[in-house]
């Protein structure tokens, strides 16, 4: 299963601490994400797709402002500037948000990066790079979840629900990609000191 809610209480408790102390203005926007736990820097993620209207997968300075006020991110303009500039290397006055994100990740060994996608390729059923329900269908047994055994769910909504963990709140779409997958798995990551354990839990949560 994905992280548990118990890693993700300790990773918000120590982010908060974390920020406090931060001065580097993307480490404190990193900590505001990982605040909201493993999927904080995904849903950062999701607010930018949103505003993406043309498919360029880069920003401007006004829509990167706007995405992090939108998505709840408490930062003024000049650290928004100092964050921005770093991204913006070339100045052209845009960034790329797939750029961004990666950076904005915690850092992962190779080591937990190979066994997320280990973990990836295995619900990737059909190997198009996005997980789906019908992906999940041969490899998760909704029947064993106990709210569908005491008839509260339906198997669909089991299944839903399991991807919801990997989901935006702000929008949901009930597709994991890639990208997201890994995004949520470095959050996870950043609540784990050593890789020995971090790939133990992955490899007993997803039997790899």
């Amino acid at each position: 299963m994905p992280g548990t809610s118990r890693h993700d209480r300790e990773m918000a408790v120590n982010a908060k601490r974390q920020l406090s102390e931060a001065s580097d203005p993307v480490e404190k926007l990193r900590l505001q994400c990982l605040a909201r736990g493993s999927s904080g820097i995904k849903g950062l993620g999701r607010t930018f797709k949103i505003m993406d209207d043309d498919n360029s997968r880069s920003l401007d300075f006004k829509e990167f402002v706007k995405g992090l006020n939108d998505y709840g991110i408490l930062m003024d303009k000049q650290e928004a500037t100092a964050v921005f500039a770093q991204f913006d290397r070339d100045g052209s006055g845009s960034i790329d948000f797939d750029e961004f994100l990666i950076t904005l990740r915690p850092p992962m060994s190779q080591a937990r990066k190979e066994v997320v996608m280990q973990a990836f390729r295995k619900l990737d059923k059909t190997g198009d790079g996005v997980i789906t329900i019908e992906d999940l269908r041969g490899v998760y047994n909704a029947k064993s979840h106990p709210k569908y055994q005491n008839g509260e769910w339906t198997e669909e909504q089991v299944f839903r629900k399991f991807l919801d963990n990997f989901d935006s709140p702000y929008d949901k779409d009930g597709q994991v990609t890639q990208e997201e997958f890994m995004n949520y798995y470095a959050g996870v990551s950043a609540s784990i000191d050593t890789d020995v354990y971090f790939i133990v839990m992955m490899r007993n949560a997803w039997k790899l």
